[in-house]
């Protein structure tokens, strides 16, 4: 229950709070006096986004504050309960608007989200203004009024998650569906790049030892009458350079014996010798090596015409193109893995999509058998309002079909959307003869406001606290449908609080609670200003609804036979 409303420099309002009490507490005043500006308050202390544009002039925060009574079995107790907050039978909302856009919210005195806000205030209050006045205009509200009504919440919820669970999985089938189209091709090019560098067989290094090879065997003649002539020098030939190293040798060592100084020369050359030797045997093995193979010369030339080409389609180093057949046989693997990929998904379309099917199909079947019922509730809840020969019915139809709708977003043939198989629409005639139509097309205001009021009565079920607020629904009516909407917010106000703004004395007359909005100058600045009416303010205020500026007995009597009336209204249970 809505206890208390504090306001300061908000809009024209400088500072005002008011109390609320059980029943229905009314509030009237001229029109700008700042009734709709309390509204406005209400609904930023529900969640709305605010602007500094709200805030009064002069002043550099704006500072609203609200405190609701708060059952421990409510939703929004246990909100809080999850959320860390000390368990408390009050719940304190305040928002501070600021001038540099850096507002805040307290909730029981603790910094708060808006997301918490909007969770924990969801169902403690009800406001039915302008905003649902247009709302109640748009077609796919009307979907949602049905479901509500029919408690398919949780159901409609399993359509919109099953529905945004199979979207992607179209969207991820045709994006592999279009790789592996674009890739075919692609394919082909690597199956025959991977086989031409396989049958390469190429070996790392390869490249540089064929090199080495085809230098050799150019140059064979050359190397090999270079090292022939070489050992015939050193070994092989007359005088040759072994041959006289060996007589210097023996003549050194004779000499050695006469002098030892000579032993170390001796030595020397006899190592000398030696190595002269072994140099001339291994340029003999070598010699042997040469080989004169023009054969071979070509094979060499082809295969590194062969690595050369590879190097430059894949290289450009020989190592490159070993990288490269890695590369080419994974992306060849991952081509054959998007065919599974695509099987997967598909399989995982046609499992979600029959999932779909099945509850959108239930969601459909408990919608038209709760149509009829809701439609007959509206008609006796308008015939109550002064709108006895109306006729109501909510028509249904399905969603409009794209140009080339994927097979997947059908069930049972139809469109499906995250909300459904269907749009509903409810179609009224309020006279009779008339054809029926659709709300938005045939409506005027005092319809509206009496199908809102209407709906309202319906929809909000017994065992809720939750606060009702209605601004305009006043909208386009008088007389004895002025009465009769007094009287049907009397009823609600028997099993809900009931706080509405109104300009006509047949709905204040059955208020509990009287408040008058008043708008004066105090030095130089316009202020509003709200008093509880005692019976005889009251007396006078509805004189003034009657009346307007001008009271005269006459209207006095006349208010005081509507409050009677009114007083007279007992609403069953009592309140």
């Amino acid at each position: 229950m809505l206890c208390e409303l504090s306001i300061k420099n908000f809009a024209i309002i400088d500072d005002l709070t008011i109390r609320f009490d059980r029943g229905l507490t009314v509030l009237s005043g001229e029109t700008g006096a700042g009734k709709s500006v309390i509204v406005n308050a209400v609904n930023l202390l529900l969640g709305s986004r605010a602007s500094a544009k709200l805030i009064r002039t002069g002043a550099e925060t704006a500072e609203l504050e609200v405190l609701f009574e708060l059952p421990a079995e409510s939703g929004a107790f246990e909100i809080l309960k999850e959320q860390g907050y000390e368990p408390s039978p009050e719940l304190i909302i305040r928002r501070i608007i600021a001038n540099n856009d850096r507002h805040r919210i307290y909730i029981n005195g603790r910094l708060a989200t808006m997301q918490l806000l909007a969770a924990v205030t969801e169902n403690l209050a009800a406001i039915s203004g302008q905003h649902e006045h247009q709302r109640l205009l748009v077609e796919s509200e009307h979907l949602a009024i049905l479901d509500r009504f029919a408690g398919l919440g949780p159901l409609r919820e399993d359509v919109r998650a099953c529905y945004h669970e199979l979207k992607p999985l179209i969207q991820k089938r045709e994006s592999l569906k279009t790789r592996a189209d674009n890739q075919r091709a692609q394919a082909d090019l690597l199956r025959f790049q991977k086989k031409e560098i396989a049958d390469a067989a190429l070996t790392p290094g390869e490249d540089e030892i064929l090199k080495q090879e085809q230098v050799r065997l150019k140059n064979a003649e050359t190397l090999y009458q270079t090292v022939f002539n070489s050992v015939e020098v050193l070994y092989a030939g007359a005088g040759a350079v072994s041959e006289k190293l060996g007589d210097i040798r023996k003549q050194i060592e004779r000499v050695a014996a006469i002098d030892p100084l000579l032993e170390p020369p001796a030595r020397d050359i006899a190592e000398i010798s030696f190595k002269t030797e072994d140099i001339a045997r291994h340029l003999q093995a070598y010699m042997d090596t040469v080989r004169f193979d023009p054969g071979r010369l070509e094979e060499i030339e082809a295969r590194l015409d062969l690595i050369n080409r590879l190097k430059r389609k894949y290289g450009p180093e020989l190592a490159d193109v070993a990288a490269r057949l890695i590369e080419i046989e994974k992306e060849l693997t991952d081509l054959e893995n998007l065919a599974d990929a695509i099987t997967e998904t598909e399989k995982q379309l046609a499992d979600t999509h029959a999932r779909l099917s099945g509850i959108a199909a239930d969601l459909s079947a408990r919608r038209r058998a709760a149509a009829t019922g809701l439609a007959k509730k509206l008609r006796d809840a308008l015939a109550s309002l002064n709108m006895d020969n109306t006729r109501i019915e909510i028509a249904f139809s399905d969603h409009a079909t794209p140009n080339q709708p994927s097979s997947w977003l059908l069930c049972n043939q139809k469109p499906v959307t995250d909300t459904g198989l269907e749009q509903a629409c409810f179609m009224i005639s309020p006279n009779v003869g008339e054809a029926l139509k659709p709300l938005s097309a045939i409506a005027s205001g005092g319809e509206l406001s009496r199908t809102i009021l209407a709906l309202k009565s319906i929809m909000i079920p017994t065992d809720t606290d939750a606060t009702l607020i209605f601004d305009e629904v006043d909208a386009g009516i008088g007389g004895e449908t002025a009465e009769q909407v007094g009287k049907k917010l009397a009823d609600l106000a028997s099993r809900h609080q009931v706080v509405c703004i109104t300009h006509l004395a047949q709905i204040a007359k059955f208020a509990d609670h009287h408040y008058r909005i008043a708008k004066q100058v105090e030095e130089g600045r316009t202020l509003t200003r709200i008093v509880k009416l005692d019976d005889a303010q009251r007396l006078e205020e509805t004189a003034r609804m009657i009346g307007g500026a001008e009271i005269t007995r006459t209207t006095r009597q006349h208010a005081g036979e509507l409050l009677k009336t009114g007083r007279r209204y007992s609403p069953n249970p009592p309140r």
